[in-house]
């Protein structure tokens, strides 16, 4: 009784109350994981303009005015130069603790006096000079309910009373150090400050004050009277939206018209910028202020991104009935599994979904890896219970069939015997070159015998760790497929893959046999997908694991035509179709190969893909549009063209395409000449 308690799927609760607890509590780790997911879905909106630029003193800036901090007056020189560009408002990011070294400030006093600007403050474990103290009216209880610093580094006072307005630059980064979130007001010695982008909208939209409304939560809500409302968190944090970009420009490069943006001004030299860990990577201040106050002039037309209040307990409660229903599920083997892949792609685009329509942060990385660790301990003990049956039948058929077709006999005898039908990927290989090769061993057919092993270690490595199936070896040529007995729902591309892979050890090993005073060798692969029968097939003393149908000959005729077409990789229509874009293909041709009346579309598959490859193919395509309507002196113009490109790796192929072209020019071809070649070879 107890060894089958032990081995019950239903022992997957303790994991599932053991991740729920882990949940709940919410670790640095488990925050830090789904603080991360969360940069996946803030940083995936694309770019977007906002009406702020950024101004940047750089070391072309430093090498125009000298060393930094410059004098006063060039400050009061600068805001008076973006104004007259016409800057909507200015934010000199830019702090003055101490008088000016040279006494400038008189000049930069008058520059803010005239012209309306907006200097940082910091938030700081001490006071320094006298902080302005917006106003502020607050609703509620005040204490405990903003971020408090000790003390503010302010400017000298006769440059923080100039300017328009002060606002806190101070960020607060999350567990792992990153800046995700920023406060919009924060505390000292009982009087409230606004953040830099807080005071730029109360100064851009002309208000004396901004307001807060506090609950015993934290803040409930804040307001500048003539701009709106701004969601927040219960600490008066925003989620900063990084798709909001600023126009750039160097201190040294202006242009003639800010056309009304908000301007802030920083400095990015080197060794002078201290740049701060974000969702996007390191960042300077001015663009990260940037990205706050675009944030929250975006908030305006559309949600603010937030964390709704209900997530945590939400997301816990969906992990423990999912836990239960995915275990429940696990009673029929393929069933829970279906279920959990289900369960498991549902939640990602459920999440993207939630994010994009209405803004929430919505944590599945707990819910998945709950799920996840679930179904492992429930199908752990599943095969555990199935051990000794397994180990019983790998001693009847360990020497019957290969390690690969035992384990599928394993779990189920009968797809051996009675065979099945699926759609696969195969791919036939060929060695070319060698008959130099064996020539050069002579009577040494020890020494050929260990170059062909190891060729076939070379071009076989690259199958096996791709859970392919090596149906067989015929001389120097080989055959294997993908999907069978393995499943691979993305089995085009990995036959691709492979073959790829396969070219470069063939490569590699090309490189060995020469350095040993061997010639080189290359190979010939033709890859294609469709519907194989496949089992146990032979004689009655005598079988193996194989695979037949159309789409395999179809394979053995695309492979044979790499030679004639000068590629090193044919891949059949079907194959690409299932591909999609994640190859590099080109057409190379529609054949009817061998007994076959139907065309077949053939392309070869390129890699260490350059920008020039891409258009270089939109020449080969406009070549292959020439050639099926006909106009085959312009292909062959076109071919010209582009024998030298691809890296030269084509050039056979246009050689042997210039002479089709010259042979169907004899040609008296129909009207409705499909283009399709009709061979008459195998």
């Amino acid at each position: 009784m107890f060894k089958k308690i032990l081995t019950s799927p239903w022992t997957a609760l303790l994991t599932l109350a053991l991740v729920a607890s882990l949940r709940i509590a919410d670790p640095t780790f488990v925050e830090s994981v789904r603080l991360r997911y969360f940069d996946t879905l803030v940083t995936s909106k694309a770019p977007e303009a906002i009406g702020v630029s950024v101004v940047n003193i750089d070391e072309k800036a430093l090498e125009k005015y000298g060393q930094f901090p410059f004098p006063r007056d060039i400050y009061g020189s600068i805001i008076n130069d973006l104004y007259r560009r016409n800057a909507g408002l200015v934010v000199f990011n830019v702090l003055t603790p101490d008088r000016d070294r040279l006494g400038r400030d008189s000049e930069y006093v008058q520059a803010l006096k005239k012209y309306p600007t907006i200097l940082p403050n910091i938030g700081s474990t001490t006071q320094r000079n006298t902080p302005r103290v917006p106003g502020s009216v607050v609703i509620g209880p005040y204490a405990q309910q903003f971020i408090e610093y000790p003390g503010i580094i302010a400017n000298v006072p006769v440059i923080e009373n100039a300017a328009v307005g002060v606002g806190l630059v101070n960020t607060l980064p999350e567990v792992d150090g990153v800046v995700r979130r920023m406060p919009m007001v924060a505390s000292s010695q009982g009087k409230l400050y606004p953040s830099l982008a807080m005071e730029v909208l109360r100064v851009a939209g002309g208000d004396t004050t901004f307001q807060v409304k506090i609950n015993e939560n934290g803040v409930e809500k804040m307001r500048i009277p003539k701009f709106g409302p701004i969601a927040t968190d219960s600490l008066s944090r925003i989620w900063i939206d990084w798709s909001l970009v600023p126009e750039k420009y160097s201190l040294t490069d202006l242009p003639k018209d800010f056309e009304g943006d908000i301007v802030i001004v920083g400095v990015s030299a080197q060794g002078l910028a201290n740049p701060v860990a974000t969702s996007k990577g390191e960042m300077l201040p001015q663009d990260l202020q940037a990205a706050v106050l675009g944030t929250v002039i975006a908030n305006r037309d559309r949600p603010a991104i937030t964390r709704p209040d209900w997530a945590d307990g939400a997301e816990i409660i969906a992990l423990v009935v999912l836990g239960i229903v995915l275990l429940f599920l696990t009673r029929w083997v393929y069933v829970g599994l279906f279920g959990g892949v289900l369960f498991v792609g549902v939640l990602f685009p459920l999440s993207q979904f939630v994010y994009t329509n209405y803004s929430w942060l919505t944590d599945i990385t707990a819910l998945i890896g709950g799920l996840v660790l679930v179904l492992l301990h429930a199908y752990g003990v599943k095969f555990v219970s199935e051990f000794l049956q397994k180990q019983a039948i790998k001693k009847q058929f360990a020497g019957y069939a290969s390690p690969t077709v035992v384990r599928l006999l394993q779990e189920n005898p009968n797809l051996i015997k009675k065979g099945t039908k699926r759609e696969v990927s195969i791919c036939f290989s060929d060695l070319r070159g060698f008959t130099p090769l064996g020539e050069s061993f002579g009577d040494d057919v020890g020494g050929l015998t260990r170059v062909m092993n190891g060729y076939m270690d070379a071009i076989t490595q690259p199958i096996l760790e791709a859970n392919g199936m090596v149906i067989k070896y015929i001389g120097d040529a080989s055959m294997h497929i993908h999907n069978a007995p393995i499943d691979d729902p993305d089995h085009a591309k990995t036959a691709v893959a492979v073959g790829l892979k396969m070219v470069k050890a063939v490569k590699e090993y090309s490189k060995l046999l020469e350095a040993a005073g061997r010639p080189g060798v290359k190979m010939g692969a033709g890859i294609n997908s469709g519907l194989g029968y496949i089992g146990e097939m032979g004689s009655t003393q005598r079988h193996s694991y194989d695979v037949l149908g159309d789409a395999v000959s179809t394979t053995a005729r695309i492979e044979s035509k790499c030679k004639e077409y000068g590629c090193v990789l044919l891949v059949g229509e079907e194959t690409v179709k299932r591909c999609g874009n994640d190859f590099f293909f080109l057409k190379i041709d529609d054949l009817a190969v061998k007994g076959k009346s139907v065309g077949v579309g053939i392309h070869t598959v390129l890699d260490d893909v350059t920008p020039a490859y891409h258009k270089a193919r939109s020449t080969h395509e406009k070549m292959h549009a020439l050639y099926r309507e006909q106009k085959f002196s312009a292909a062959i113009v076109l071919c010209e063209e582009l024998k030298p490109e691809f890296d030269n790796k084509m050039s056979a192929y246009y050689d042997m395409w210039i002479e089709r072209c010259e042979f169907q020019k004899t040609q008296d071809l129909p009207a409705d000449w499909s283009g399709i070649f009709v061979a008459t070879t195998k």
